[in-house]
């Protein structure tokens, strides 16, 4: 995974989400769904928009798994393999 991505992503987490500390999401083994009180059913499609908007690609639905917002290092690695810019 690429560590701008990895940061990049935490960035798209902690402003979508509202999340002041930025050490709750630090680490790439940091669970998401389930840990993150803010990332309820509703913020996973804000923040999923806020991903396609920041780095230009559309999740297919397919593509639309838990797995993807299990840790924050899942969703990045996601990221880089769809992003495109």
């Amino acid at each position: 995974m690429n560590s701008t991505t990895f940061e990049s992503v935490k960035d798209v987490i902690a402003d979508t989400l509202g999340i002041a500390d930025r050490a709750r999401i630090a680490e790439a083994s940091t669970p998401l769904f389930g840990n993150i009180p803010e990332l309820d059913s509703f913020a996973v499609l804000s923040l999923a928009s806020a991903l396609e908007s920041r780095f230009g690609f559309q999740i297919d639905d397919d593509d639309f798994t838990g797995e993807i917002f299990e840790t924050v290092g899942s969703l990045a690695a996601f990221v880089d393999r769809h992003r495109t810019h």
